[in-house]
């Protein structure tokens, strides 16, 4: 388990807490009161902790290395061997940093669609950070279109610093790639539910981020720029990266109160990365209560109230 900055005073205890349970098995001696003292001192102190989080830190948290990711939402949630991941945009090629295919959750089977960040050098590298390139949200678009098709719900899991700002993806049409969804998914004949469960930047999340019913996870993010790149835009460097995070209101919190969302998550204590097992828990429960909701609707009524969504966010001057 790695531990950032922040977090140093609940690694302190945690140790201790750990600790006390191994002495307990080697010893045999009866140490059951201190280390329920240490667990309840450990809640105590990740509570205090996960009270006064600035931005900065729910930004550092969405990063965190034993955060889960995309895959591992996706294969936890679904019935053993039921994912069939699809690959390639049927133009270029398969774009290893956009995943996809059809699963079952309880029996209901689902598009699954998301950015996959990679969990060490190798993988990040095969994964390209998360960041998609024009053929990743192609293929994107291909899957949607193919569960369109078959009349099955789409859930996109979004995690991304950005999509790929490369020269190669400039050519290859990136704007007009993630126009493209925008657009599509705006009038797609089927439900659409969009979970944040990481980084939500920019285009690289709008691409796959349009959606019936749109939910963060209460220590992901979403901007229209990360904190460092507004950083150094404004001032030249990064330094100013904390004032940034607090000023672009990118948290979960920020965003329900704007009404950019529709729902935020509360994560197990301490963050996603501290209990794997009940994220999933609360993924799956929150794809499946908004499946129900969206299911009972007409679909020409959910397309237009889709619609409604995104055209009364913001102002305009005719």
């Amino acid at each position: 388990m790695e531990y950032l900055d922040f977090e140093k005073p609940i690694k302190e205890i945690q140790d201790q807490y750990i600790n006390c349970v191994l002495i307990e098995k080697k010893s045999g001696v009866n140490m059951k009161n201190v280390c329920d003292q240490l667990k309840l001192k450990l809640e105590k102190t990740i509570k205090k902790l996960h009270k006064k989080l600035t931005p900065w830190q729910r930004v550092q948290l969405s990063r965190h290395p034993n955060r889960p990711y995309t895959l591992d939402y996706i294969l936890s949630i679904t019935k053993k061997e039921s994912f069939i991941e699809l690959h390639g945009d049927r133009y270029i090629g398969d774009d290893k940093a956009m995943i996809g295919g059809f699963g079952k959750i309880d029996n209901l089977t689902f598009m699954l669609i998301g950015t996959q960040k990679g969990k060490n050098t190798k993988d990040r590298q095969y994964r390209r950070f998360g960041m998609p390139n024009p053929e990743g949200y192609r293929k994107a678009l291909r899957l949607m279109k193919l569960s369109e098709k078959f009349h099955k719900p789409i859930v996109t899991f979004i995690d991304t610093p950005g999509a790929f700002p490369g020269m190669d993806a400039e050519k290859k049409g990136q704007g007009e790639a993630i126009g493209k969804n925008i657009y599509e998914m705006m009038c797609l004949k089927v439900p659409i539910i969009v979970l944040i469960i990481g980084e939500g930047a920019s285009g690289g999340a709008l691409g796959i981020g349009i959606g019936d019913k749109v939910s963060m996870m209460e220590n992901s993010w979403y901007s229209v720029i990360s904190p460092e790149s507004c950083s150094t835009i404004l001032w030249g460097n990064w330094k100013k990266k904390e004032d940034s995070a607090k000023s672009l209101k990118l948290t979960a919190e920020d965003m329900l109160k704007l009404k950019l969302i529709d729902d935020l998550i509360k994560e197990p204590l301490g963050g996603a990365h501290f209990n794997h097992k009940k994220s999933f828990q609360l993924i799956k429960k929150k794809i499946i209560k908004y499946y129900k909701e969206l299911s009972s609707i007409d679909i020409d009524v959910l397309i237009r109230k889709r619609k409604n969504k995104y055209i009364t966010i913001g102002h305009f001057n005719d």
